[in-house]
């Protein structure tokens, strides 16, 4: 196979580019307002509680389930038990 060598330039140059632009720098963000940074602030601290409120009744849920679930389990295995006896 004999390719033309502009054919083999192509990678390197796609290398090059990639480089080039995965190593460009992003502008600076333009400066935000005190009042609004705090608000910003204010909702994400909101949002954050409301979710771990919801994050612990779930738990709280499935930990009941479990609960009961293995009382019934033990309960049922301890008859089992009582026969063998």
């Amino acid at each position: 196979m004999n390719a033309p060598k502009i054919w083999k330039l192509v990678p390197a140059v796609m290398v090059c580019c990639v480089v080039g632009l995965a190593s460009a720098k992003l502008p600076a963000p333009p400066p935000v307002e005190p009042v609004k940074a705090e608000e910003a602030k204010k909702k994400t601290a909101d949002a954050a509680k409301a979710d771990a409120d919801l994050l612990a009744k779930s738990q709280d849920r499935v930990a009941d389930r479990y609960k009961k679930q293995n009382k019934t389990v033990a309960a049922s295995t301890t008859k089992v038990a009582d026969k063998k006896k």
